[in-house]
């Protein structure tokens, strides 16, 4: 065979095989026939290290050939044909292998599978054991899709698939309130992000006719292209995308939902708010770095914007009174770093630091609930609290900016509250709309009040009173 068809081969194995864990996991469980944990286990360790070998063979035939750009045609999805004086509407799935896709895509699947194993000795016989390696078939795929797509429609649909099983995997614990509470409120706001990505990559296909990074970032390989767009277009474009990145990966002022995430198990928030899916928005961003080049104003926005979350979460982590929320929000604070790097051009640092964060973040939080017995054990053999060490710039701060700088961190920016005044409640109240609208108009078609009429309005009558 030659070495385009090795290419091939190689390329589509590495999204087969999360596709194919998906497939096992979500059609067994349709069909009534849950599979053992012993099965689930072995299937997800199979899944992850061939999908790994995959990547890492494209990743060797690309050095020993010489190649930094290796494009994987699919074909269209979606194809409208319209008039000659209008150009063709087209869902075009493609991956492209380069120096930004395969280190994101060999740390997603070294990093999914740690926590795998780890999971699977965490969860045992848990009651939702084969739905959390359900969701997390999801995520997985969601990220390989993401890191390898060569089109912003195909980045899209892993975007989604990864947003999607962040909110379930928060409300995993069902059988509670505040899991499924706070699952609802994480989603809402990836809504808030996924709305501005879709009109950016509505943009892109009106101002270039496509959206194929190719033609978008330039025919050179990451990060050399150059986009075609002007200065304009691309302050527009970029401040979409911007909007996307901050929603998905938290930063200012979308980091309200970061707390509420760490409701789920300890595994999904290693996944995803320690090393992954809190990444994604820098890798957007990353992906289409050609396009700020354009815009200093961009770049600097992006800056700005970068070191407020930095600064906040900094701030913010050390009145965190969990171990979880604490490095959630130290978390948080490499990412406003990474995402300052992108907007001063600093590409590859931006890319070996997201590496290196998300190695660590995940074996932190891995290690925390042991870390937490180790010290309750330790206290217990010396009889006191372990000793804390003051803070070098105590002193030299006055008291009076201190204690709002404590009130400001503990209340984590007031951003929860904001978001739930200005995004989550507006969402509610226009479904709550829509829903009364649909049921007055069933009633009307049948005569007569419905039991579900009956049901909304007691709650929301009960709702008003209190």
């Amino acid at each position: 065979m030659s070495v385009e068809t090795w290419y091939h081969l190689l390329g589509i194995l590495v999204v087969v095989f999360p596709a194919g864990l998906l497939s096992l996991l979500g059609l067994s469980s349709l069909a009534g026939h849950p599979l053992s944990e012993r099965v689930v286990a072995r299937a997800t360790e199979a899944a992850v290290v061939a999908g790994l070998a995959a990547v890492i063979g494209v990743l060797g035939m690309m050095l020993t050939n010489g190649d930094r750009r290796v494009p994987i045609e699919i074909g269209n999805w979606v194809l409208i044909e319209q008039s000659q004086a209008h150009t063709d509407f087209h869902f075009h799935i493609s991956f492209v292998f380069d120096r930004l896709s395969v280190p994101f895509a060999i740390l997603s699947f070294v990093l999914v599978g740690t926590i795998g194993a780890f999971a699977n000795v965490y969860l045992h016989r848990e009651q939702g054991y084969v739905r959390f390696f359900l969701f997390y078939s999801v995520f997985l795929l969601g990220m390989i899709v993401s890191s390898l797509a060569g089109t912003i429609e195909t980045l899209f649909l892993g975007w989604e698939l990864v947003g999607l099983s962040s909110a379930l995997l928060v409300a995993y614990f069902h059988d509670r309130p505040s899991p499924v509470r706070n699952g609802l409120r994480v989603w809402m706001v990836y809504r808030v992000a996924d709305a501005a990505f879709l009109v950016a990559a509505i943009v892109l296909h009106h101002l270039t006719g496509e959206g194929n990074f190719e033609a978008l970032m330039g025919t050179g390989a990451w990060p050399e292209g150059k986009a075609s767009l002007s200065s304009s277009e691309a302050l527009l474009v970029g401040l979409l995308l911007l909007v996307a990145a901050a929603g998905k990966s938290a930063l200012v002022p979308f980091s309200g939902w970061l707390p509420r995430a760490m409701e789920g198990p300890t595994p999904s928030s290693a996944v995803f708010y320690g090393s992954l899916s809190v990444h994604l928005g820098a890798f957007l961003l990353l992906r289409v770095s050609p396009i700020l080049e354009l815009s200093a104003l961009l770049c600097v926005a992006i800056t700005g914007l970068g070191l407020m979350t930095a600064l906040f979460a900094a701030i913010t982590a050390r009145v965190q009174t969990d171990v979880k929320s604490a490095l959630a929000f130290a978390s948080l604070t490499q990412v406003g770093i990474i995402v300052a790097e992108i907007g001063l051009g600093f590409r590859y640092l931006a890319l070996i630091h997201i590496i290196g964060h998300a190695c660590l973040r995940t074996l932190q939080l891995l290690r925390a609930p042991t870390l937490l017995r180790d010290y309750h054990t330790l206290e217990n053999a010396i009889g006191q609290h372990l000793p804390h060490r003051a803070e070098l710039a105590a002193g030299s701060v006055p008291l009076r900016v201190r204690v709002w700088l404590y009130r400001f961190a503990l209340e984590r920016g007031y951003l929860d509250g904001m978001l739930a005044e200005y995004v989550v409640e507006p969402f509610v109240r226009s479904f709550r709309w829509f829903d009364s609208l649909e049921r007055r108009w069933t009633d009307f078609l049948t005569g007569k009040p419905s039991r579900e009429s009956d049901h909304t309005q007691n709650a929301l009558d009960v709702e008003v009173k209190a």
